[in-house]
């Protein structure tokens, strides 16, 4: 039986505390992504023609923010981490160097670490970006660029916990971070050298990661015999073998199936042509192509190993759904 679902009215209060809480944030976010102007775009491209390191500083929840920001601005190819403000009054400075860019996170814009790291920032020359709430505070008057991340309300009901707040300045760094990464034409290869460990990294492997090449990748002349394909695939232990033109040229394959195919006609197997034997057209994938998409190619078509060949259809490797396996990939 289908269970009704309650109506609002039946709702614990604790139900409606969490959707107000997440209504006035969307709000928020709204109305952050609705007043985004070309100070933004300012702020990207002072980023982008620095060259340096990204100094993201930032105390107490803004710390956190800090934190989270640094780490995605670094995983997408823009090199940053952060230093808590009062760490940098303590010598954590030294850490900054004249073509870097120092990003500060406030809400209030009058972090008292904050503003006393600034003189320091400008002393060296170094540019400030400021992502405040309060853009006619101390701080937006001393930056270079503003990020305004302001909101309304906290979603806390007191005003007091940051929360809304928060969460601006947390989607204004992601959209920095997206929007650095469009601008320096950042490459899903790109993404998958800064994160080789984990999910992420095994999902951006490429065919070329993984495939066998040169001496390991069974092949066969198109003029041989099934004795020799024999011998091949059992040296190669990859329960197949392609089959090549003149030029290199992929032609076709044996497979274990062929095999057991070829056992049920009259005349002996070894002494057939792997011509008479061979499945044409055969599978293929590009070496650049994602480790994914090889899987997904796989499953399709119920195979187990696909061949890759070149722009000119000259075969250079292959790969086993074992080597997805053992990759992590499925």
């Amino acid at each position: 039986m289908k269970r009704a679902r309650p109506d609002a009215g039946s709702l614990p209060a604790s139900v409606g505390h969490g959707r107000r809480v997440l209504a006035v944030e969307a709000e928020a976010l709204a109305a952050l992504a609705a007043r985004l102007d070309t100070r933004f775009d300012a702020a990207v491209r002072l980023i982008a023609d620095r060259g340096g390191k990204i100094i993201v500083t930032g105390v107490g929840k803004s710390g956190h923010v800090g934190r989270k920001i640094a780490a995605t601005l670094a995983s997408t190819g823009t090199p940053a981490f952060f230093i808590h403000a009062a760490e940098a009054l303590h010598g954590d400075l030294g850490m900054l160097e004249r073509h870097d860019l120092v990003l500060t996170v406030s809400n209030s814009g009058e972090t008292a670490e904050i503003l006393d790291l600034v003189p320091h920032v400008k002393r060296l020359g170094v540019p400030l970006v400021a992502l405040i709430g309060r853009s006619d505070s101390t701080l937006g008057r001393a930056a270079d660029v503003i990020l305004d991340a302001s909101v309304s309300e906290e979603a806390c009901p007191l005003g007091l916990a940051p929360t809304a707040s928060t969460t601006a300045a947390l989607a204004m760094g992601d959209a920095l971070a997206v929007a650095l990464l469009e601008h320096r034409g950042f490459r899903p290869e790109d993404f998958a050298a800064l994160h080789p460990a984990g999910t992420l990294g095994r999902r951006l492997l490429r065919v070329a990661d993984l495939m066998h090449i040169g001496a390991d990748v069974p092949r066969v002349p198109a003029a041989s015999g099934m004795a020799e394909a024999l011998v091949e695939m059992s040296a190669k232990r990859l329960g197949v073998t392609a089959v090549v033109d003149d030029d290199g040229r992929l032609v076709g394959v044996v497979t274990d199936g062929d095999l057991r195919r070829a056992l049920g006609a009259q005349e002996p197997l070894t002494s057939r042509s792997v011509a008479a034997v061979m499945s044409r057209r055969p599978k293929t994938i590009a070496a650049d192509a994602l480790a994914a998409l090889a899987v997904a190619t796989m499953e399709r078509h119920a195979i187990t190993v696909l061949f890759i060949v070149d722009a000119d259809e000259r075969l250079s490797g292959v790969i086993h759904l074992h080597d997805l396996l053992r990759a992590g990939v499925v």
